[in-house]
């Protein structure tokens, strides 16, 4: 029997060996498209202004249309995901992705391809929630560790890989049309993975007498609280052109969170299966885990960004030399996630605090390079601290991801999942408003004052202060929940 709201469980998929890791390939490949693309465009904005034109709001829509879209759909079709047919909503997410991919490389101005990134952002938003939902269900036990292991080392390469990947498709297309090969690339690999999908994924469908519930009024709600709180971030450029106004935003937030959290109560109080089961936030691992990734995707992403800017910017380097920097974070990340994964089970919350104390010395450490190391020199001493910080980055992600979903049936799998997601790409844009505001304060503050390389070291090292913030936050939450899981450890072994 289930309680009122919640759904009728639904049992793991019962495939064989090899029929399981089929599906995971299939869902890794989706998930590396869709984090690719929240990166690798970014080195486009340069070829993209050449082209197209646009000024700075326009060109912050870009990639801030993609996030915010991303964000609104994935709670929903998750919901959808765990209530009807994973296998079909991959399919369609990755069809529509597909097409709005070829809808951004043919843009013949800046509001198409405006346009073209938000609809690509809902496509993602659609697919990315069944990834987390069929490994969820396809995988029990130690297995699962070793997928999410596996899972969380290509979400390292793609995100690491992302700027490397859109700098050398920009030097190969050229300066003014080299930002279509970012686009056009999508389309190959989408018919890829559709043909596997659609050959490799289980159907997992609930029985055609089950009401299809999507709880619409706590849906505009939660579509209203996303907006209205993602929003002033992603228009935060650290420029003093920046209105101030857009922070009035986070006063409706307030209301509309209020308003949401009493609706859903209310609607289960009903019998009703909400959209956020807020009964969700009762279970220690999955809520100290989800409040964790969003902390480190506050930092992670921020750090990428800067280094990119830094480096170009302030040391002139050329966008596909300033990606191969990361190169070195995204090999260590992708050994240590692998074999995270498969020592999750007997390290458990340790196994995160270790990888996330090397993240913050990692990050210390450019800091330090930033602030005392010749130009000539600090890239490479960059690769160096990258490097560094792979090895714990890779401790950070895929167990985590496994601790955090270790108690949620597989019923459940795609909006617990769904929500973990929300929270990175909350996390990511009110880390990189921070860290941007702070390297350009930094900038305008010392312009006139400092010669050009100098200003952008302190610039620099400035704005990794808030990602070394946000690490340490990591931190501290995964210190109490490891001591939370020890002393329930022990008051179990003491009832025994």
């Amino acid at each position: 029997m289930t309680s009122a709201g919640e759904p009728p469980q639904t049992r793991a998929i019962d495939l064989d060996h090899a029929g399981r890791w089929r599906a995971f390939w299939v869902c890794v490949s989706v998930a590396a498209l869709t984090i690719l693309d929240i990166s690798k465009v970014n080195v486009g904005l340069a070829s993209i202004e050449s082209a197209l034109g646009g000024g700075s709001t326009e060109l912050q829509l870009v990639v801030s249309g993609y996030i915010l879209a991303f964000g609104l759909t994935l709670v929903p079709f998750g919901r959808i995901g765990d209530q009807r047919s994973r296998r079909t909503l991959m399919i369609v997410g990755l069809s529509s992705f597909m097409v709005t991919s070829i809808v951004c490389a043919l843009a013949p101005n800046i509001w198409v391809l405006v346009i073209g990134r938000f609809l690509q952002g809902i496509a993602a938003g659609i697919q990315m929630p069944q990834v987390m939902g069929t490994i969820q269900q396809v995988f029990q036990g130690k297995e699962r560790g070793a997928a999410f292991g596996l899972f969380g080392a290509v979400i390292g390469l793609s995100t690491a890989f992302g700027p490397t990947l859109g700098g050398l498709l920009i030097a190969l297309g050229g300066p003014e049309d080299g930002w279509r090969w970012i686009f056009w690339m999508n389309v190959p690999l989408c018919l890829a993975v559709l043909i596997l999908a659609a050959r490799a994924l289980p159907e997992v469908r609930r029985p055609s007498t089950a009401a299809l519930t999507l709880d619409p009024v706590g849906l505009a709600l939660f579509a209203l609280v996303v907006a209205t709180l993602m929003l002033p971030f992603l228009f935060t450029t650290g420029s003093p052109s920046d209105a101030p106004e857009r922070w009035w935003l986070l006063v409706p937030c307030t209301l509309f969170a209020a308003a949401f959290v009493a609706w859903e109560r209310r609607y289960a109080a009903r019998g009703r299966s909400p959209l956020v089961p807020l009964r969700l936030f009762r279970i220690m691992s999955w809520r100290n885990g989800t409040a964790l990734q969003t902390l480190y995707f506050a930092a992670l992403p921020s750090v990428f960004l800067l280094t990119a800017l830094y480096l170009q910017a302030g040391l002139g380097l050329e966008a596909v030399f300033a990606g191969m920097v990361t190169i070195g974070f995204a090999l260590m990340s992708a050994v240590t996630s692998w074999y995270g994964g498969r020592i999750v089970a007997r390290y458990g919350r340790a196994l995160v605090v270790f990888g996330l104390a090397v993240v913050l010395v990692a990050i210390v450490a450019l800091v330090a390079i930033a602030r005392l190391a010749s130009d000539e020199v600090t890239p490479w001493l960059m690769v160096v601290a990258l490097a560094l910080g792979g090895v714990g980055g890779g401790f950070v992600i895929s167990p985590n991801q496994t601790l955090t979903l270790a108690e949620i049936p597989p019923s459940e799998g795609g909006l617990a999942g769904s929500v973990g997601q929300l929270g990175q790409r909350v996390g990511n844009a009110i880390g990189a408003a921070i860290a941007l505001s702070m390297f350009y304060s930094t900038i305008y503050r010392e312009d006139g004052t400092r010669s050009g390389s100098a200003v952008f070291h302190d610039a620099y090292g400035t704005g990794l202060l808030a990602a070394a913030l946000f690490v340490a936050a990591a931190l501290a939450v995964s210190l109490v929940d490891l001591g939370a899981r020890r002393r329930r450890e022990r008051s179990g072994a003491g009832e025994a």
